[in-house]
């Protein structure tokens, strides 16, 4: 049986960022989702053929002997608040693979047991959250949007105590890293400019390379981590998607959704949309996200001020600027993106009060935010009483639809060909949170994996309208009850 060709860079070379670690072995692992596909692309093909073999790793019951386990240390501000001290609590880093593009990736057990970091919990990840982060990180995949991965998602056969008795799970994620804000707060914090260094120099060099020989190629790293953040943070945005717990330990240095705990989808449009239990305040809804975005780029450029020049005052100087920048970066991507779902290829000056006026009236409408795009391609077809039952037959929509298809004509391209490409770009399909919800308590209370299945199986293709999938398109039922989601700690 050959065994995973594991590296461990990050050990090499970062060693005061993390502490070696082994995972707590499981009492009585069950394989529940093991992702085939993603692991053939990491060419690891001998797993699926052996689930044994696989079972015993992903479980954290066998160690391979090249193997060095480990958790990472970073700081992080939760709710604007810093803690110096947080790290990986519940996840144990097996080593990094170099998958079959070339390109290496972490890969990580989360929910594995007690790590140094891990303070008074017990290290363990009930299977509601780790079925839930497997489900929904693969369909965010599935659209497009750069994110962790899921290959496995394990029952142990044990029982973790949170709200509730639960059954406990692990789930092995694949990352391009697990490097966030947050590790460069852990290194500034402790005032170790070498490791601030160490860390950024690391960080160029695996996810930036193109930069390591320009000049002030730090001031360039930080541009960087900006633009690939403000291009997720807007591809959140047109998707509907909240990520519920925007701390800086949540947020990655190569632009991937990372720690899916109280995110989810949003169904009528309302900026102001909360899910998470613990945001009381509305830090993180849904319209906040992109001013988010800022303040915690922000945050990553104080870690860097001792870098970018000797000179305090220019390296502030140099950042800002830096920093100002991030809104229209964001806001040329955003625009980009919302042209495509209302079919727009051409760029016109007036197509921002065209999208603003659009996302104005589903709010007074409170409209599905999916459905709404979704079926605006069918009134360029034939079919126009779709999309205007859902805005009620509102004579303002009606006025809009006007404009709308007067900006279309200018196009130049046919209807169809407008409305297919639409099509492409906006989903049928997503993790509505009451199908999501039916799926996983089905699947930890009844021991009944079906629903999650198929419902993971119609999110793998969520362009498509297929006959027989209504329920899973249908808007979320009107409930008294704000829907509410939890940290899966």
């Amino acid at each position: 049986m050959p065994e995973m060709d594991l590296k461990h860079t990050f050990i090499d070379k970062l060693h005061a960022l993390c502490q070696e670690c082994n995972p707590s072995p499981a009492l009585s692992p069950k394989m529940l989702m093991f992702n085939e596909s993603l692991a053939r692309d990491m060419g690891l093909e001998y797993l699926i053929q052996n689930s044994n073999e696989c079972l015993d790793l992903l479980s954290g019951n066998k160690i391979y002997k090249d193997s060095r386990p480990m958790a990472m240390a970073y700081s992080g501000h939760q709710f604007g608040h810093f803690n110096p001290q947080l790290g990986d609590g519940r996840a144990h880093l097996l080593g990094e693979i170099i998958d079959k593009e070339g390109n290496l990736k972490d890969i990580q057990l989360k929910g594995s047991g007690r790590t140094p970091f891990s303070r008074r919990g017990d290290g363990k990840s009930a299977l509601g959250p780790v079925l839930r982060e497997y489900l929904i990180s693969e369909s965010m995949h599935v659209l497009g949007i750069p994110t962790t991965r899921s290959l496995a998602a394990i029952h142990t056969g044990e029982k973790v105590f949170r709200e509730e008795e639960s059954f406990g799970g692990i789930m092995t994620r694949v990352a391009s890293s697990h490097l966030r804000i947050g590790s460069f707060e852990y290194a500034y914090k402790n005032k170790d400019i070498s490791m601030v260094k160490d860390l950024a120099d690391y960080s160029i060099s695996r996810h930036y390379p193109e930069i390591a020989s320009v000049d002030n190629s730090y001031l360039a790293f930080f541009a960087a981590v900006c633009n690939q953040q403000a291009s997720l943070i807007a591809s959140w945005m047109t998707i509907g998607f909240i990520h519920g717990v925007m701390n800086t330990d949540n947020m990655t240095i190569s632009g991937e959704t990372i720690d899916y705990g109280p995110c989810a989808f949003m169904d009528a449009y309302n900026p102001s949309t909360v899910f998470s239990s613990i945001d009381v305040n509305g830090r993180y809804a849904y319209s906040n996200q992109p001013a988010i975005l800022t303040w915690n780029l922000t945050r990553l450029a104080e870690t860097l001020i001792p870098l970018i020049n000797k000179d305090k005052d220019e390296s502030i100087k140099l950042l800002t600027e830096v920093l100002q920048l991030i809104k229209p970066v964001y806001t040329n991507y955003w625009l980009s993106m919302m042209r495509s779902k209302i079919g727009l290829s051409k760029e016109e000056r007036s197509d921002i009060e065209l999208i603003a006026n659009l996302l104005e009236i589903m709010e007074e409408e409170k409209t599905d935010f999916t459905l709404s795009f979704r079926f605006l391609s069918k009134s360029l077809i034939g079919d126009s009483q779709t999309v205007r039952t859902l805005f009620n037959n509102s004579r303002r929509f009606d006025g809009w639809m006007m404009i709308w298809k007067e900006r279309i004509s200018q196009e130049g391209i046919t209807e169809e060909k407008i409305a297919a490409s639409m099509d492409k770009v906006n989903p049928l399909y997503i993790p509505r949170n009451y199908k999501v919800e039916e799926a996983l308590k089905a699947a930890v209370f009844e021991n009944n994996m079906e629903p999650f299945n198929k419902l993971y199986d119609v999110l793998q293709n969520p362009y498509q309208e297929i006959n027989g999938l209504e329920s899973f398109s249908d808007p979320s039922p009107e409930s008294k009850i704000p829907y509410k989601t939890f940290c899966g700690t």
